[in-house]
């Protein structure tokens, strides 16, 4: 297919450039047992020194450890307050991680008793909020009558956010009411690759990502509008501390408020494409101009052709 139009649907956004029909996927070597944990904290629990120290921690701490943190606003003791959970999966035994982490996050304050080991694949059953020891069939299960809604945006940390600025969070978040954060570290292998190596650019510089997540069962407009307004605001609240010029974002979770476009214009395109690929957007479009000039294969977000006659 040409090493261009290769290089561009490896996180390019393939839909803008046809039909991937098949694909081969290199895997990796994990050990036997691996070591999954969570921990939750609220405020009254040391909760921001924790949330401060994860930042650095988390995007440079030993290669095998993953750490995500939750950030929820919820009610406890009939008083609204901030709960975060960290959850975590380690390439190795718990004796090993207990080890580490004393040493690295002690705040975190964990112990053997807060850590499972299990095979990677009940792990990823455990991950995806089953009990370790289900049968990884129940992931075939679906039920396809039932929805959910929901709302997700993204940003990029690259300075750690300061103990005051977690505070002022936390009091937006309990005064807003409804929308989460996922706090995903980078770092690592993320860190080894070139930001232009794949379309994929966000990479060295950035400690971690922000998921700004809200879900909700009731159909209808006023709770979309409800919750979707509760997710802007809470963006726009958290501009003094992601990253600038651009504003970057992740494109997986299809944003529309980073930008959309319905005349495919190379200058519509570029202000979400330049979020969500920096300065691999001038490539990518170039690869579209080579192999759909005509635009056909597009969407709202999708990568625009120089020119676009549809």
């Amino acid at each position: 297919m040409g090493e261009d139009l290769f290089w561009a649907i490896r996180g390019g956004g393939a839909a803008s450039f046809g039909v991937v029909l098949a694909y081969k996927v290199k895997l990796v070597p994990v050990p036997e047992k691996v070591t999954v944990f969570r921990v939750e904290r609220y405020l009254t629990e040391n909760a921001t020194d924790i949330t401060f120290k994860w930042q650095s921690v988390a995007p440079t701490t030993d290669d095998e450890l993953f750490m995500r943190m939750l950030v929820q606003p919820v009610t406890r003791n009939k008083k609204k307050t901030v709960r975060i959970t960290v959850i975590a999966l380690y390439l190795g035994d718990s004796d090993s991680l207990v080890r580490l982490l004393n040493k690295d996050f002690p705040e975190l304050g964990i112990a053997k008793e807060n850590c499972n080991e299990a095979s990677w694949i009940d792990s990823v059953l455990w991950w995806a909020n089953y009990d370790l020891g289900t049968q990884p069939k129940i992931l075939l299960d679906r039920d396809l009558n039932d929805a959910n809604f929901l709302k997700r945006k993204s940003d990029y940390v690259q300075t750690p956010i300061p103990k005051k600025g977690l505070e002022s969070l936390w009091k937006k978040m309990v005064e807003l009411g409804k929308v989460g954060l996922v706090f995903n570290s980078y770092g690592g292998q993320m860190n080894r690759v070139k930001s232009d190596a794949t379309p994929f650019p966000h990479r060295a510089g950035n400690l971690f990502k922000i998921q700004y997540s809200v879900s909700w069962k009731q159909p209808g407009d006023e709770a979309v509008k409800n919750f979707t307004t509760q997710t802007k605001l809470l963006h726009e609240f958290m501009t003094p501390f992601v990253s600038k010029n651009p504003r970057s974002a992740y494109l997986n979770y299809r944003d529309i408020d980073v930008g959309s476009t319905n005349t495919w214009s190379y200058e519509d395109g570029k202000v979400y494409g330049q979020s969500y690929f920096n300065g691999n957007y001038e490539r990518l479009v170039h690869v579209k101009t080579a192999v759909d000039p005509k635009n056909f294969f597009r969407n709202e977000q999708s990568i625009p052709p120089r020119s676009t006659h549809i």
